[in-house]
């Protein structure tokens, strides 16, 4: 039998022929030691000129294809392609990885770069949005995201003269980027005109803003800033791929073929032509530079590098070659010399020197090369063409001999007879042709067998027989020379093989996967003489296996390098090297065949590193030759805790429910019950299937788990405490080094860790987000700064964390077999061993990842547990088998037999170790295990006299050992916690039941006992008073399902699993009777009340037997049920049987004969049932969940006062009812400790405690019962129901509004009017007279007259060059709040409108502004941390999640000098809606108003997320960190308050308890405060303000407001708390009230608005003055002492704003809105200086040329005039029905034209009085009315309309004037239209959905600014008749501008918002002449 093993010998790579020259660039550098760095394939390269030697980085497992140098230039950073690609960032001097940094890009990474210091990375990934990231690359953590550009991104470089500045560039743009925060924000370069917008390939950073790029038609692009501000033309003939700077300039290289070196400043110093150079050749391309003093390095598409000395410039050295771009198949050896042939697509043949690493002939073919064979005497090359021909060369001259074409397609395959006669040509014309050699190549025979292309062939050694394979894997042989097929194969039984290169045949059976049908293995070569085979395939990988190897899936060691697939492998003439070539990476690897003879003296050099180790054993077949695995190991591998449900997921469950249930939960449900249990002793201990999870504390108790529930035991009291965070089974613990906290982990979805505190029982920390399925083993650090950690996904990930920041450090996948234990090295928190199933691993961590090495052993065997010695390098290892490993580092140096069966557990002692086994044996050894010094063994005998319980076996399995406090702990498989004693005896602590599932239980009828019976065939008798100890066992045949007492307590009969039950007798458990009448499991027992004269059993059969006790018969059946049955019950009489059964019927059956009984639903609630364990009826209807369709109630009790229900379930909860539980979901409490099915409950005889039993998790709690009258508020209860009480919170206006607000995102608005027809630009204008050509070449005509009157503006005409926003008139508080605060000690506020932050200083008025935000801001707060002074947070409007530049967004902020500091870009889609600081200042917390309503904490000074989770299924509105706290903040919003704590990464939170407080219920909650000693306050939608202590309503301040209370605030300095909300003034109250701490006494105060209702949304207190912001839009102060009201900012309140009117000679403006308000604003006071309410929405405003009166348009179609001086209304008319969209007076005042929606345009005469009649109209308008302009002269008006017509009447006649020649002539008063051939070019590109809705020339006729839908301020040139005209654009408003306006002398303009309703006002910069 031929050895299973792998090969001993091994292979090295030794040298690599090729540079990746196609499709990379910038891949060539010198590093520090003056050697080079480059790639090839997946392999990163180290050349040493100096010395011809190569070293490699095999980090990567696919093609490399970009690479960065540090700026120390030691480190080197690639990065690869592939599904999941990774940068490598690497030591080039050691060539080992320093880190690892995944899990960001998809597809590849395309560029990378280190900025100026190297502590950042930036990398940019070929996914489609050609993501960028930003790393810290030492952590492996990404700093920043976003997405880089719709096209391929070519460069990308930091900006080395201004931090976190960096430049990409690629297909068609380059993009300059700043970061800021997690942001990365970039601008696009600007052309201009400068230069042609075009593809830019490469970068270059200098000083000042200057960038320098290369582009693809050879120009460089000179960049300042983002604007392209010169260009180099032609520097290259065609496209530069690289630009390199150093300290003397640049280095540029291009595909000319050229190099040409810059100074610094860019101007040229000379170039190289390499073409002309003796090497240089047409065509020649560079794609990399490298300028280092005085040597440039270069590398070519066609795989050179050439080094050129700057001096001696005409001889550049070529260093390096391969075969250019194309398929590499071809490769010979030479017979006795070490040459190597290769030839390729490139149509080249070459010949290598194997000794010395070079390129020593090459000769360019007319065709593609496939294949190459050497004649046996080295003199003839014969090389198979793609065409079909083949053609042999003289090796010594490359001169031909001979060119053959026989075939048409291509010879894939051809070699020569060992005796040298004759060459045998095989094509894809599936035959085999053979040629004499000496009869110059004559073809003399041809094989014909084949129906398919030829794909190996080989000699026979006698040169008689030829065997070929072909392309359907057959294998067919031929004698030679004639080529006559074979087909009786006794006569090759003898043939030797000269060669063996076929995959088909007996001896390569081994080298294909066991089951696998594939052909993927490209070549085969054996090395006779060593006996192994080396194999080559698709995936890459050089493999070496024993020769011959005859069965499938043989062992083999495996080789990366090669990215793709390998084309061919041969081993040279003496064996010494093995050959492989890469047929896309076209590279040749030379391996070094390393003997085992050899390997041994290598021993002390590590291996090199891999990813797949190269001297894996892995194979891809099982591994028979290891022996079978320990039974109990066997069961443990086999557990995998996948659940059907996880309790993540309930909450969705419970969405998609709750349509269903929406009717049902109108009905007022069931209330939860007023007592309440509280966990009190576990009986149990997870030792079936956990190891080493048993500790002493620093305290002495003792710390395990069981369940899901965390168990510290005081083993003096015998009491346990409990942490109960975990919600599903702990499947590990670990200790800290201290002793004093501990870390668990547990099953679930996304499964979680949490470190807890033993004294506190509070988690410390949670870690999520990592790891599925589940957590099964962790350990500390030796300095407990962190944590390792190994999944239960299907690799087994290992992660490593700082637990306290709650970081992931790095993470690897472990391994696919299961993995048992985890350490980290105590010596070198760096390194970690992990241990498993055929599996023990060193590790190391390297940035975000691990590098990982398999132990060095002959077979590995299977590892249960590990620890580190004395030393650094010591581990030692228990094995399945009974040995312990002894490793130094990672070499085995011995084992020693030390356990019967598996080491489970071991423990390192200061001076030696301690091991446990399946043998029931503990071992303490001496330092070296050289001595076992003593042992113990754990059985009955030895039990010490005074110890509770009884031992269940002698010798169980030991699971887990510890030391401490003098004693040896021992936990078992069995269950059981031991303490032994070092002088032997043995103490009984806790224990339980073993492995299998726990159903049976039963309390005794008046004792304070339990029995249980399990699956695990035992059946046991509990004591539950304090000694807690397990009192009686018996063990049976078979399992048990139920058992019960009798009812005087002497009998306990048992149900067993094979349908036999006994009676045994209850203080002995001795057998009284047994019966045997059925098959399947009995599932339910019961002793007839009373006397217990009957006995109740039922079955699985679906049969009820009633037995006589007496007389021990059978006296009836109860038959009639469809399924099994589940639960029994007698009535008081013992004459009614209650049934349930599996198919949820509810049956009566009468005893004792079991006659069925239909009893009425009513009736059954009166009978007197003697216990209830039933889950069905309707009087325990409210039992069943929401989500019953995933879970059962599996049980039930009612407690003997028949008040109180207990349940349990499928999900593990144990539940209270409140009986009868009537109607649907009622409301319950609950209790997460078990973690599956929670299996039975009962309460004892006299409902002092509840006992329960698990299923899956084998224990037995006993909960003591608190009945209603104890109520001290416990932490461990939840009071949800299934369905939030659909009572809603109540209704308001504004609270609906605010919750249904859609804010849209300015990128995506549409138009607001509604628009018909073709817009402007689209539209193709008819060529004018003068266009056609026939106006003479100098006119006669009178000269063109202007387009605008320019009025009063004197002689000097200046354009205007720029807008700044002076003043804003507006505050968004009709949908946001809490957004106005103090600053600077109340001297200044702020505030927010649309996208703008305002800073307005009291005493001056001024206003500043914060104008980065990119859409509106919906939230801000601020910094009250005196470290942070007037530091502010903003959150804006977005769209996606997806980190690009309409993402929501945070930007923090310096109040004073509006410097940003840092930008946090969420994944909060739609927005975010509140933000809070905490009370250090260093924390943010945000809320989104995603579906999730996620919230978010972030460091913001780094930009970094700390936690993140969903908050609510609706809406939240605010949520506030505790003003003392950095981990506790509240969240409240739609019927939801939440008390949330952080948790290292997590977020943990508690719902509101309202049941304390009669008939509360839960409310919208608007707003919060905080009191001391934990109070929280919570202002509801009714006006009252709930008070909570902890989570748990305490008081409810009834009515603090009569309407909702939106608003809250507390004051740091005295703790009183300011509410605002929603109230008619009155004499008493007011919406504005100051509390003291508590909220009991309160001060009113009125705000004098004259409004009828205040609304207040936002209150802030400072220093004896009250800072309010109303509904309205106004901002007030107002007085603490004297309650005197200061109104500090106007504005309208509800929007859209739609006129604007400047006063025609000073610097006022009216406004007029949908609010039913025209305001008049002064510019020079910037303040509001009246208003008049009109009672109706008011629509647009004008002032006469005078400016003495006024018109008002208003939407109900009314117009009013009234003089300015009085205010008082001259005149007022009615003449349409629809709203009046623009009004004008004429400009000689005597005509009044009003343009309606109703498509018409009135004019009125003034002069006539104020009747106001209608003169005349204009007819045939196409559409509604948008802006209207009179002529100077009055005569005509110009009319825009909403079908993109402009049109023109004549005035006072309403005549339409046509021809285009008049109205050319016209001058116009004033212009305002949008539409126009002198105004085509404000139209925009985008403007396909949304529109420009405004525009005015000024007055001096140079500009026009325009207002459009995204909320942009644009001024452009007056007329602008060309499409597209150059602009300037200002941000800051909303979507929707609706109308803009110059004042009088153009000094400033007037923009109103529509969504936003604010008015801006921007000064106007005019030119300098």
């Amino acid at each position: 039998m031929a050895d299973r093993t792998a090969p001993n010998c091994h292979l090295r790579l030794e040298w690599v022929y090729g540079y990746r020259g196609h499709q990379c660039r910038n891949n060539l550098y010198y590093t520090a030691a003056k050697e080079i760095v480059y790639f090839v394939a997946g392999v990163g390269v180290v050349y040493n000129t100096r010395e011809h030697k190569q070293k490699f980085y095999l980090g990567h497992n696919d093609d490399i294809i970009s690479l960065a140098l540090h700026p120390e230039r030691v480190l080197v950073a690639t990065g690869q392609v592939g599904k999941e690609p990774y940068i490598c960032v690497w030591d080039s001097y050691t060539v080992q990885t320093v880190s690892i940094l995944k899990d960001t890009h998809t597809h590849g990474i395309a560029c990378l770069a280190f900025d100026l210091d190297g502590q950042c990375l930036v990398s940019v990934g070929l996914d489609s949005k050609n993501t960028i990231c930003v790393w810290d690359w030492r952590r492996g953590k990404v700093l920043a995201a976003a997405p880089g550009h719709t096209d391929r991104i070519f460069d990308i470089s930091w900006d080395l003269y201004q931090p976190s500045k960096l430049v990409s560039c690629g297909v068609k743009h380059i993009k300059f980027w700043s970061l800021c925060g997690n942001a990365l924000t970039p601008k696009r370069g600007v052309f201009g005109k400068t230069g042609d917008l075009q593809t830019i390939l490469c970068l270059a950073c200098a000083r000042d803003q200057v960038t320098y790029s290369g582009a693809l038609n050879g120009d460089i692009y000179v960049w300042k800033g983002i604007n392209l501000i010169r260009t180099i033309q032609g520097a290259h003939g065609s496209g530069i791929f690289s630009m390199n700077a150093c300290e003397e300039g640049f280095a540029t290289g291009g595909r000319d073929g050229c190099v040409r070196l810059w100074d610094l400043n860019f101007k040229p110093i000379t170039v190289i032509d390499l073409r002309e150079t003796d090497q240089g050749y047409k065509g020649l391309s560079v794609r990399s530079v490298c300028w280092r003093g005085d040597h440039i390095l270069v590398g070519t598409q066609d795989s050179e590098i050439f080094e050129v000395v700057v001096h001696d410039r005409t001889k550049p050295f070529l260093i390096m070659q391969g075969h250019c771009e194309g398929e590499l198949w071809a490769l010979a050896v030479h017979p006795t010399k070490p040459l190597a042939m290769t030839g390729s697509d490139d149509h080249s043949v070459r010949i290598w020197s194997l000794i010395d690493h070079a390129l020593i002939a090459r000769c360019n073919m007319e065709e593609p090369i496939r294949c190459a064979a050497v004649s046996t005497d080295g003199i003839h090359l014969a090389l198979g063409m793609k065409d079909g021909s083949f053609t042999v060369l003289r090796i010594r001259d490359m001169t031909e001999v001979v060119h053959i074409k026989d075939r048409k397609e291509a010879v894939h395959e051809l070699k020569y007879s060992p005796d040298g006669a004759h060459l045998a040509v095989g094509s894809n014309d599936n035959s085999v042709d053979v040629y004499g050699v000496v009869q110059r190549y004559k073809k003399v025979g041809e094989c014909i067998g084949s129906t398919s292309f030829i794909t190996h062939m080989d000699w026979s050694t006698d040169s008689k027989y030829l065997q070929t394979n072909d392309g359907s894997g057959k294998r067919l042989f031929y004698r030679m020379p004639s080529g006559k097929e074979i087909t009786n194969r006794e006569e090759l039984k003898l043939v030797q093989w000269a060669s063996w290169t076929c995959v088909l045949g007996p001896e390569v059976n081994g080298i294909w996967p066991k089951y696998s049908e594939i052909n993927d293995i490209n070549s085969v070569d054996a090395n006779f003489n060593n006996q192994v085979l080396v194999t080559a395939d698709d995936y890459g990988l050089v493999k070496l296996l024993r020769y011959p190897c005859v069965r499938k899936g043989a062992k083999f060691k495996k080789y990366l390098g090669h990215s793709a697939h390998i084309t061919n492998a041969r081993w040279s003439h003496d064996y010494q090297w093995v050959i492989t070539i890469g047929g896309a990476d076209h590279s040749v690897f030379q391996w070094k065949f390393v003997t085992d003879r050899k390997s041994k003296e290598a021993f002390h050099i590590a291996p090199q590193e891999t990813f797949a180790d190269s001297n894996s054993e892995e194979s891809d077949s099982d591994q028979s030759d290891v022996p079978e695995m320990d039974s109990e190991i066997e069961q443990e591998t086999q557990l995998t805790y996948r659940r059907q449900v996880y309790k993540e997921d309930l909450p969705q469950l419970k969405e998609q429910s709750k349509e269903k249930h929406r009717a049902v939960a109108m009905k007022k449900r069931e209330r939860a019950p007023g007592s309440r249990v509280k966990l009190h002793f576990i009986h149990g201990y997870r030792g079936y299937d956990c190891r080493s999870n048993l500790f002493y504390t620093q305290t002495g108790e003792i710390v395990y788990h069981v369940a899901a529930v965390g168990v510290v035991y005081n083993r003096q009291q015998n009491t346990q405490r409990f942490y109960m965070g975990h919600d599903d089974d702990i499947l590990c613990l670990a200790i800290h080094p201290l002793k004093d906290f501990v870390a668990t982990g547990q099953v679930g979805r996304d499964s979680s860790i949490h470190i807890w505190d033993t004294e506190l029982l509070k988690p410390m920390s949670v870690l999520k987000g990592f790891h599925q399925l589940g957590v099964c083993a962790l350990d500390f650090s030796a300095d407990g700064k962190r944590l390792a950690s190994v999944g239960l996904d299907d690799n087994h990930t290992v992660v490593l964390w700082d637990w306290r920041k709650g970081e992931k450090l790095s993470a690897i996948r472990g391994s696919k077999d299961k993995i048992f234990v985890i350490k980290i090295n105590p010596y070198c928190p760096d390194k970690l061993i992990t241990a498993g199933v055929k599996h023990m691993k060193f590790w190391h961590k390297a940035g975000g990842g691990l590098i990982g090495r398999k132990g060095i052993m002959g077979k590995t065997e299977t590892m249960m547990c590990a620890v580190y010695g004395w030393t650094e390098e010591m581990v030692f290892s228990g094995t399945c088998t009974g040995d312990i490993c002894i490793w130094r580092d990672m070499f085995l140096v011995k084992t020693i037999k030390a356990h019967d069966g598996p080491v489970f557990s071991m423990h390192a002692l200061e001076k030696g170790f301690v091991t446990g086994g399946k043998d029931g044996i503990v071992a303490l050894w001496d330092d070296t295990f050289e001595r076992c010094l003593k042992t113990y063994t754990i059985k009955r005998a030895v039990l010490a006299p005074g110890s509770k319980g009884l031992l269940l076996e002698d010798n169980p399995s030991i699971r887990a050992i510890s030391l401490g406090h003098g004693h040896i702990l021992v936990g078992t498989k069995n269950g059981e916690i031991l303490e032994v004693d070092k002088s032997g005896p043995i103490t009984l602590l806790v224990q339980g039941h073993m492995e299998g599932e726990v159903w049976g239980l039963a309390t005794h009828p008046h004792l304070p006992l339990c029995a249980t019976v399990s699956d695990d065939k035992t059946l046991r008798i509990w004591d539950l008073s304090p000694s807690h100890c397990m009192l009686a066992v018996r063990k049976l045949k078979k399992g048990g399902r139920c058992c019960c007492f009798s009812p005087e307590g002497k009998a306990l009969a048992v149900g067993l699993n094979d349908g036999s039950f006994l009676i045994v007798n209850a203080d002995t458990l001795e057998d009284l009777v047994s019966f045997h009448h059925r098959k399947d499991i009995i599932s339910d027992i019961r002793f007839s009340p009373g006397a217990g004269k009957y006995l109740a059993v039922a079955s699985g059969d679906s049969f009820v037997d009633i037995y006589n006790v007496m007389s021990s018969k059978r006296v009836g059946v109860c038959k009639g049920s469809l399924n099994y049955i589940t639960h029994l019950d007698w009535d008081k009489r013992g004459k009614l049987l209650q049934v349930n059964t599996g198919a949820k019927e509810q049956l009566f059956f009468e005893a004792p004969r079991g006659k069925r009984q239909t009893i009425p639903a009513t009736e059954v609630e009166k009978i007197d049932w003697s216990t209830w364990t039933c889950v069905l009826g309707t009087s325990c209807e409210g039992i069943w969940p929401v989500v019953s369709e995933v879970t059962e109630v599996t049980a039930a009790c009612l407690s003997n006062d028949r008040n109180v229900l207990a349940t349990g379930d499928d999900l593990g909860y144990v539940k209270l009812f409140r009986y009868p539980v009537k109607g649907k979901y009622a409301k319950f409490k609950r209790y997460v400790a078990h973690s599956t099915h929670v299996t039975n409950v009962r309460w004892t005889h006299d409902d002092s405690l509840l006992a329960t039993v698990g299923g899956g998790d084998t224990c037995l709690m006993i909960w003591t019962h608190e009945a209603e009258g104890h109520r001290e508020a416990r932490h461990c209860d939840s009071e949800e129901s299934d369905i939030e009480s659909e009572d809603d919170g109540g209704y308001d206006s504004d609270v609906t509004r605010e919750n249904e607000m859609s804010y849209t995102i300015k990128a995506l608005s549409t138009n607001m009017r509604p628009m018909t027809g073709v817009k402007p630009h689209l539209q193709l204008k008819e060529p004018s007279v003068d266009e056609r050509g026939s106006r003479p070449p100098v006119s006669r005509a009178l000269p063109q007259p202007e387009k605008l009157q320019t009025n009063n503006m004197g002689k000097k005409k200046r354009p205007i060059e720029d807008l700044v926003l002076d003043l804003v008139f507006g505050y968004r508080g009709n949908d946001c709040r809490n957004n106005v605060h103090y600053l600077n000690e109340g001297a200044d506020i702020i505030y927010h409108t649309a996208s703008v932050g305002i800073v307005l200083n009291l005493t001056t008025a001024c206003q500043s502004f914060y104008v980065e935000h990119s859409d509106d801001i919906l939230c801000l707060t601020i910094n009250q941390h005196p470290k942070f002074p007037n530091v502010v947070a903003t959150g804006q409007v977005g769209d996606t999640g997806d980190m690009s530049a309409t993402t929501p967004s945070i930007h923090v902020w310096d109040a004073m000098n509006k410097q940003t500091l840092s930008v946090l870009r969420c994944f909060h889609s739609r927005g975010v809606c509140s933000v809070s600081f905490s009370a250090t200042g260093k924390l943010l917390l945000s809320v989104g108003l995603d579906p999730e309503h996620t919230i978010t904490i972030w460091k913001w000074q780094e930009g970094a997320k700390v936690a993140s989770r969903a908050g609510h299924t609706q809406r939240i509105f605010v949520a506030e960190f505790r003003p003392d706290s950095d981990t506790q903040f509240v969240s409240v919003g739609i019927k939801h308050v939440r008390f949330w704590t952080l948790a290292g990464l997590a977020l943990l939170s508690k719902k509101g308890m309202m049941s304390c407080i009669e008939d509360a219920r839960m409310q919208t909650m608007l707003s919060v405060a905080f009191g001391a000693n934990n109070l929280t306050f919570t202002g509801t939608i009714s006006g009252d303000v709930c008070v909570w202590k902890e989570h748990i309503l305490v008081r409810i301040v009834a009515k603090a407001h009569t309407g909702p209370v939106f608003t809250m605030y507390t004051t740091l300095r005295d703790g009183l708390i300011v509410t605002g909300g929603k109230e008619r003034p009155s004499k008493e109250g007011g919406a504005l009230k100051l509390w003291d701490q508590e909220l009991k006494r309160c001060r009113a105060f009125r705000l004098e608005t004259g409004q009828i209702i205040d609304c207040v949304r936002s209150v802030c207190r400072g220093k004896g003055k009250i800072l309010v912001g109303t509904r309205n839009a106004e901002i007030i102060e107002v007085g603490e002492k004297n309650a005197v009201c200061n109104i500090l900012v106007n504005g309208h309140m509800d929007g859209p704003i739609w006129g604007v009117a400047a006063h025609p000679t000073r610097d006022m403006f009216l406004s007029a809105a949908e609010d039913g308000t025209v305001r008049l604003w002064d510019i020079q006071e910037k303040k509001m200086l009246n208003k008049v309410n009109l009672g109706h929405p008011a629509r647009t405003v004008a002032y006469s040329p005078e400016g003495d009166m006024v018109a008002i348009g208003m939407k109900n179609g009314e117009f009013i005039i009234l003089l300015v001086t009085s205010l008082k209304i001259w005149g007022k008319k009615r003449d349409q029905r629809s709203p009046i969209q623009d009004i004008r007076f004429s400009p000689d005042s005597r005509y009044l034209a009003v343009g309606s929606s109703e498509s018409a345009v009135d004019f009125y005469d003034l002069t006539l009085g104020p009747q106001l009649n209608r003169i005349n109209c204009c007819r045939d308008i196409p559409s509604f009315v948008m802006q209207m302009d009179f002529s100077a002269d009055s005569c005509h008006v110009q009319i825009s309309t909403g079908a993109y017509k402009r049109l023109v009447y004549e005035v006072p006649s309403g005549k339409q004037v046509t021809e285009q020649s008049v109205i050319d002539r016209i001058t116009w008063a004033s212009w305002t239209s949008v539409l126009g051939d002198e105004v085509v070019g404000i139209w925009s590109r985008n403007a396909d959905k949304a529109d420009v809705t405004c525009a005015c020339v000024s007055h001096s006729g140079l500009n026009i600014v325009t207002g459009d839908d995204f909320g942009m301020v644009k001024l452009f040139d007056f007329p602008c008749p060309e499409k597209f005209a150059k602009h300037k654009r200002f941000l800051g408003h909303s979507a929707h501008l609706t109308n803009i306006r110059f004042t009088s002398g153009d000094r400033f303009v007037i923009s109103a918002g529509g969504d936003d309703r604010s008015l801006f006002v921007w000064r106007c910069v005019h030119a300098l002449h």
